[in-house]
């Protein structure tokens, strides 16, 4: 069968066999099947194309893909899987891209470090846990978690420690510092720290058990009499967390 048009559309060729079928492919087949304008076509090379077109329609799909966002290749891997690509095309295209260099973990590792670091809270062990999750080389995660300069990081732990017991409204000292504790444990930062932050900022419940104070009057003055109404704040607020000491010296 000779073609007998060839035309452009969008990001694919259109060809019009002289029977009338079409064929649509990428320039990429087109040059290397050298496919011309009135060049004979029979049923083996349209096979070889239509072949050509299933790599090139998934290729095409990831680029999209990781232009969104760099990814590993574990993500890779289950995007094609998503996509259901057999096994054999899945690694044809994860080498070519490789050597094309538009996936290279060693470069994601250090990008998702620089994303984490500037635009989340995460602390480094959130980072490494997530990091080695993607089957990420360990090696290459340790070298670049090596580069970040701790000082940095527990700067900004105690900032966003000191903010976090600013908004504490209810909380006495013991409760909130657990809270605080397991709070930043989970985002990946060491118990050690957190407590070095916490002693030297010397927290302190005053202002705190004052309004809960007063709030549990308001709530109980016309229920109970005098020696009545102390007993249940002390008790209430020794349910709230705070010490003996610290609800005495507010309730005399």
């Amino acid at each position: 069968m000779k073609i007998i048009k060839i035309k452009k559309n969008n990001n694919k060729y259109k060809i019009t066999l002289e029977n009338n079928k079409i064929i649509e492919t990428y320039d990429e087949v087109i040059i290397k099947n050298n496919i011309l304008y009135k060049k004979e076509i029979d049923d083996n090379l349209i096979k070889i194309i239509e072949e050509e077109n299933k790599y090139y329609d998934i290729y095409n799909d990831i680029i999209k893909y990781i232009n969104k966002k760099i990814r590993s290749i574990k993500e890779l891997k289950e995007y094609m899987n998503k996509k259901e690509v057999n096994l054999k095309l899945q690694e044809k295209l994860i080498t070519d891209l490789k050597n094309k260099n538009l996936i290279n973990d060693n470069l994601y590792v250090k990008a998702y470090i620089h994303d984490k670091l500037l635009l989340s809270n995460y602390g480094i062990n959130k980072i490494k846990e997530n990091l080695l999750k993607l089957d990420l080389n360990e090696n290459i995660i340790e070298e670049e978690i090596n580069k970040i300069d701790p000082e940095d990081q527990q700067k900004k732990l105690e900032k966003m420690i000191i903010k976090k017991v600013k908004s504490n409204t209810k909380y006495s000292d013991k409760i909130m510092k657990q809270k605080i504790i397991n709070y930043f444990i989970n985002l990946g930062y060491n118990k050690e720290d957190i407590i070095e932050i916490l002693e030297k900022n010397n927290i302190n419940n005053t202002e705190i058990i004052k309004k809960e104070y007063d709030k549990l009057y308001n709530k109980y003055k016309t229920k109970y009499d005098n020696a009545q109404l102390e007993y249940t704040i002390k008790q209430k607020l020794f349910q709230k967390g705070f010490t003996i000491d610290e609800i005495n010296n507010i309730v005399k």
